[in-house]
């Protein structure tokens, strides 16, 4: 039986559980497992500038993965530090495992130096936590935190660890469990047969059907099976923000993005479809608009793999709990096994409508030439990276641009924070998958306003020599608020004026990467090439756009899914 210290079979459990990189920042509660990761070279670790961003890092690690990110962080303000990091991960249902130092158990509960209650402050943002209170606690307890972290529908898992507890002078058998079985833990996989026959049916009966797919298909690898389904019955597909990817953005078959700011053909089609198939999506209120009137037609079958999601907003006529790989493969069987077959005439008939929604065009922009458009930096983006980068975002107007203006044609490119809205999101998300993924081009799009939220991280890319390239659309103002303010409060702008931004240039090159600076139109490609021929090093492009410029469509709060904003002076 190997004897090993507590500090020691956390380091080991993380080896024997596969983990290849640790984003983190030690302190006084976790430095005998910092000390223990010294003795061994087997894991990398990432030391990051603030502790927030650790997490983002491995959140962004997983998203380009799949696999689940690991955080270390120190109790206290480290453990503390985590938290918005941990709540964009739980809102995003991105698998995570973060372990933070706690003080010794005998102090805990006496508001010793640096004790936060972690296990308290994380519960309404963590999928499960465990306090491992004795050395022997530790090896099941990360086997299931990572187990846990992975199945069902995936979150963050945190794991507080007392100094006491990995004391190097205590010796305990270690053993790693080979597998884990949790009585209270069985996340259904497979759909209730019955529900998908009844579903597959509806499909063939349906004279405008439509395929609403979201994040859960990316998680659960679904994408080629999507992709299937939808050619199989020439069904129109539309993405969430979440789902981006997962059917390829340039298939005649993909409509766009649904929602707030999703394209007229999406929701237009959305709300006069007479069904609707929901895979791995929840209805949130940022595609749904007023529920009252969504999709007042539709029948809705709704399959995720959390049962909690379904009809949690908008009732489900046909609900199925599954994961979205296991119950997509189940609806092409059943199809095979029934013969059913589309009604050709009718789904003709509905493209015809859709094409007509189409050519209405309304990504259309005018371009200037006095101002970058925003648009058209994402465009001249995908153009340069043939559409093959891994494009992490920020919050805000540039997060819409690059969504809308960046056709992605394979799940895992596309890495933003979609519930929570994290600014300063951006660059460690871009900077855990360049490391997840060495040989991809890794991007953050982001504005004047998010950037500065982790723009530490610069020195962590110096470090570790991380080459991402940053894009930054700087309008001088925080965009998305600006423009609410504009719409929906007679233009009053209320603090939303960045007045003493720093020079983004001298301030890349301060940390010693490049900074270009474009402003004219015209220069515009040639920077952006620049931009992405050096491969070896971080650039960051301050690209000064159009202050004016609005994301169009947007919803009109309270209206349907079809009531949109076209443009400034234009509504549906």
């Amino acid at each position: 039986m190997e004897m090993l210290s507590g500090a020691e079979m956390v380091v080991r459990a993380l080896e024997d559980q596969g983990i290849e990189h640790i984003f983190g920042y030690p302190g006084g509660s976790v430095l005998d497992i910092y000390d223990a990761l010294f003795e061994n070279s087997k894991i990398e670790h990432v030391l990051v500038r603030h502790e927030q961003a650790a997490v983002h890092m491995a959140d962004g690690y997983t998203r380009s993965t799949g696999k689940v990110g690991t955080v270390l962080v120190t109790s206290g303000p480290g453990a503390t530090n985590c938290i918005t990091g941990i709540a964009t991960a739980y809102m995003d249902s991105i698998p995570m495992v973060v372990l933070s130092g706690q003080v010794p158990t005998d102090y805990i509960g006496d508001d010793a130096f640096q004790e936060t209650d972690m296990i308290g402050i994380s519960r309404p943002i963590v999928k499960h936590s465990f306090l491992c209170k004795k050395a022997s606690d530790i090896p099941l307890a990360i086997k299931k935190a990572y187990y846990i972290a992975a199945t069902g529908r995936p979150g963050p898992v945190v794991v507080d660890l007392p100094k006491d507890v990995q004391n190097p002078k205590e010796k305990h058998p270690y053993v790693y469990p080979s597998s884990v079985e949790m009585r209270s833990y069985n996340p259904t996989g497979v759909g209730h047969k019955g529900q998908i026959k009844k579903a597959m049916k509806a499909l063939a009966e349906a004279k405008r059907p439509v395929m609403y797919v979201g994040g859960g298909a990316v998680t659960a690898e679904a994408s080629a099976l999507v992709i299937q389904l939808a050619e199989l019955f020439n069904l129109p597909v539309t993405n969430t923000l979440m789902g981006l990817g997962s059917m390829p953005g340039t298939h005649k078959q993909f409509i766009g993005m649904l929602g707030m700011h999703g394209t007229y053909e999406a929701n237009k089609t959305m709300h006069n479809s007479d069904m609707i198939l929901a895979i791995g999506a929840r209805f949130d209120d940022r595609v749904t608009n007023n529920v009252a009137k969504f999709c007042p037609h539709a029948t809705i079958v709704h399959v995720d793999v959390d049962p909690t999601s379904i009809s949690k907003t908008i009732k489900a006529h046909i609900p199925i709990v599954g994961s979205a790989d296991t119950v997509l493969a189940q609806m092409l069987e059943t199809i095979r096994e029934l013969g059913l077959k589309p009604d050709v005439q009718a789904l003709e008939d509905w493209w015809v409508q859709i094409e007509q929604w189409r050519a209405r065009q309304c990504l259309r922009y005018e371009k200037s030439d006095k101002y970058i458009k925003p648009q058209q930096v994402i465009e001249t983006m995908y153009r340069i990276t043939k559409g093959e980068a891994i494009v992490s975002s920020d919050v805000g107007q540039h997060q819409m641009f690059a969504a809308l203006y960046y056709p992605f044609d394979k799940p895992r490119q596309w890495i933003n924070s979609g519930g929570l809205g994290t600014m300063g999101f951006g660059l460690p998300a871009a900077m855990g998958a360049q490391l997840a993924r060495p040989d991809a081009v890794s991007i953050c799009v982001t504005g004047d306003g998010s950037i500065q939220m982790n723009i530490q991280e610069l020195s962590t890319c110096m470090q570790y020599n991380i080459p991402v390239k940053i894009i930054s659309l700087n309008n001088h103002a925080l965009g998305m608020v600006k423009q609410w303010q504009k719409m929906f409060y007679e233009g009053r702008q209320s603090h939303s004026y960045m007045d003493s931004l720093p020079d983004f240039v001298k301030l890349a090159e301060a940390y010693g990467h490049v900074g270009i600076r474009v402003s004219d139109p015209a220069e515009l490609e040639a920077a952006m090439e620049k931009c992405f021929s050096l491969t070896d090093k971080l650039v960051f492009m301050d690209i000064m756009i159009d202050p004016e410029e609005h994301v169009f469509p947007m919803q009109i709060k309270t209206g349907a899914m079809d009531e949109m904003w076209l443009s400034n002076t234009e509504r549906t």
